[in-house]
């Protein structure tokens, strides 16, 4: 299949383009975040669900604040 037949992509060029493992992109597959479509034992994305994917993981501000730690007052004191 070219990219001329919709758009399809190979998973190696899907997880590619994502900047995934294949590990990782047959991960999001299997728990229905990323459809797939089997043909016979070939699996393809379609690149126009990999960009609505890439979109709807977009990063809003403030959702990251559990990842770093709050500095306490009595630190902030100590550096000055």
């Amino acid at each position: 299949m070219t990219q001329a037949d919709g758009d399809w992509l190979s998973t190696k060029e899907a997880a590619s383009a994502l900047g995934l493992t294949p590990r990782t992109l047959y991960r999001l597959i299997d728990e229905g975040q990323l459809p797939a479509y089997r043909f016979g034992r070939v699996i393809r994305l379609k690149q126009s669900e990999i960009d609505s994917f890439v979109g709807n993981s977009r990063i809003e501000p403030g959702e990251l604040e559990h990842l770093y730690p709050e500095v306490a007052p009595a630190e902030q004191g100590a550096d000055a």
